[in-house]
């Protein structure tokens, strides 16, 4: 027997069908359909659409198509109309909301004997919490006829909870304590302790299926995937399959080149501290307040480090098959890891006072909380925002891409603006809040209404066309009013007045390129169309306050 195009014998087919869709029930469908050509979309509850959604909205199933109702006998589809295997799932999309894509499909059976051909459309569930609708209306099975979904139904698809797999806590029944890292096991002894200090004495009389019990990355001494993640051999990767469990280092120079790297595996427990040693965290010399004695300091603060690539041990989705990078390039770390963002916003991580109510992979965590890796109270990601902001270096930047299933993560090693720095010295007591805003306002990145309202209500900012930049009475205080006079400009009166004394000094007038080298380096830098900005200026001018004119092509003072 052969399937998917291939031709079989009729008899061949009909076992096959019998012993595989022998059964009409809520998950199987038999339809003769002769003719598709108004079966697809015609009477609400008996064409192609409601059944689909019927069928999606229990467990998904499969429908058949070219068999006798009752008997399942062969007649075939005779009249394809307009669709193809190729095209059939496309236009059913079209006319189901909500259908799945994923394990849709249609298999094509024909018989080599008798010419017949056989459709087997194979339904994928609904999605999780989101009912298929046919003809605006949702479909259910009742008996042998389809009827609209009741509304008990209903409510028991829109209260759906996620089963959640734990991908780190299956256990590997073949996986034994020789598969493990001899010294990622005695530091993860140490690190135990160090956690659970109360237990310290017990601990040491602890053997290591008991410790790896106790941490929670085994189950009754049977190791699990998150064991193999923290502590096992570099050559025990291949039990957790096809996850890559990689870290790998890149380092990039001004230009982008990547100039070296080095890729890590497990265990995991020891692989930080080997990425941490490749990092060039480099000692600077800062100037707090206006003191002449320089405090000497490292570009990155090694907790922060830490708790970055440990949060991407914690929160990788293994499941994708991608390594957890590192890329150090002159002044910034960059960080990424695989997966959806939990919190699903920055501002849901900051404003989060307690644990995470979901953990991709709890095992994991817990064996790393355990080990001393990580905290779950929730704390870490603003203790990184905190940090860099005593040192008064940029925010973090998180880059969430939803669409790729990816989160980047960028710690600064260096100022962006010594200005912004002194900002932040002289208002010691802004909150974290504010610090990140007006980080944003010195990367040119917009800011939440609410929070600009009550900078500007305190004088830190002023809003200039649509964009928001340091006040001028901020600019004073931290010494950057020469930079505040050049984003904001000097002012219209004043460059008209600079016209004016220049054409005063030419009789014969002045062209636009004189004009243009007067005023390019001085009209305010909001301004995208420096050279509209001047003409406009002109316009009003000649049009408005009437003081010059245009002769030919030279401008002139007006004098009548």
């Amino acid at each position: 027997m052969e399937r998917n195009g291939i031709r079989m014998n009729e008899k061949d087919l009909q076992e096959f069908l019998l012993r595989n869709y022998g059964h009409e029930n809520a998950a199987c469908e038999w339809k003769e359909y002769k003719s598709l050509k108004h079966t697809l979309k015609g009477d609400a509850g008996r064409d192609l659409i409601s059944y689909v959604s019927a069928i999606s909205n229990m467990e998904g199933g499969s429908i058949v198509m070219g068999v006798k109702d009752k008997t399942l006998d062969i007649v075939g589809i005779q009249d394809f109309h307009t669709y193809t295997v190729d095209n059939l799932c496309l236009a059913l999309l079209d006319n189901c909301a909500n259908l799945p894509t994923e394990g849709l499909r249609l298999e094509e059976f024909k018989t080599i004997d008798t010419q017949k051909t056989v459709w087997i459309l194979h339904v994928p569930k609904h999605q999780l919490r989101l009912p298929v609708y046919a003809h605006s209306k949702a479909w259910q099975r009742q008996d042998e006829h389809l009827i609209e979904m009741t509304s008990s139904r209903l409510v028991t698809i829109l209260n759906e909870v996620e089963q959640r797999i734990d991908w780190s806590g299956e256990l590997i029944p073949e996986a034994t304590l020789a598969d493990l890292d001899e010294e990622a096991l005695v530091k993860a002894r140490f690190e135990y302790k160090k956690c659970h200090p109360r237990l310290a004495e017990e601990v040491d009389k602890w053997d290591n299926i008991t410790l790896l019990n106790r941490a929670g990355v085994a189950v009754k001494g049977v190791l699990t995937k998150a064991a193999i993640l923290l502590l096992g051999k570099e050559e025990s990767a291949h039990l957790i399959r096809p996850a890559v469990a990689q870290i790998t280092w890149i380092l990039m120079d001004e230009n982008d080149t990547k100039i070296d790297y080095e890729h890590k595996s497990i265990p995991f427990i020891l692989t930080v501290d080997k990425i941490l040693s490749l990092i060039r965290n480099l000692t600077i010399r800062e100037m707090p307040g206006n003191t002449l004695f320089p405090d000497t300091m490292k570009q990155y603060d090694d907790y922060s480090i830490r708790e970055a690539l440990h949060n991407c041990i914690a929160h990788q989705d293994y499941t994708l098959q991608e390594r957890i990078t590192l890329i150090e390039q002159p002044g910034s770390l960059l960080f990424s890891n695989g997966g959806t963002f939990l919190p699903q916003t920055l501002e849901n991580a900051l404003e989060q006072d307690g644990p995470q109510k979901y953990y991709r992979n709890f095992c994991l965590c817990q064996g790393m909380v355990n080990f001393n890796m990580i905290d779950t109270i929730g704390r870490g990601i603003k203790k990184i925002f905190t940090e860099q902001q005593k040192r008064f270096f940029p925010m973090p930047d998180y880059v969430i891409d939803c669409d790729k299933k990816e989160v980047k993560v960028r710690i600064y090693g260096k100022m962006i603006d010594e200005k912004y720095v002194e900002l932040l010295k002289q208002i010691p007591d802004l909150s974290l809040n504010e610090c990140i805003a007006l980080d944003c306002i010195q990367k040119h990145k917009p800011i939440q209404a609410d929070i600009a309202k009550k900078l500007k209500a305190k004088g830190y900012i002023e809003k200039i066309k649509s964009e928001w930049f340091i006040s001028e009475y901020i600019a004073r205080e931290t010494k950057q009013l020469p930079d505040y006079v050049k984003q904001k400009g000097l002012g219209r009166k004043y460059y008209k007045d600079m016209v004016l004394r220049l054409l005063s000094k030419n009789k014969k007038g002045l062209g636009r390129e004189d004009i243009d080298n007067l005023l390019l380096d001085m009209v305010p830098k909001f301004s995208k169309n420096p050279s509209s900005y001047i003409g406009n200026l002109l316009s009003e001018m000649k049009n408005k306050d009437n003081t010059i004119y245009l002769d030919g092509n030279r401008w002139k003072i007006d004098e009548k």
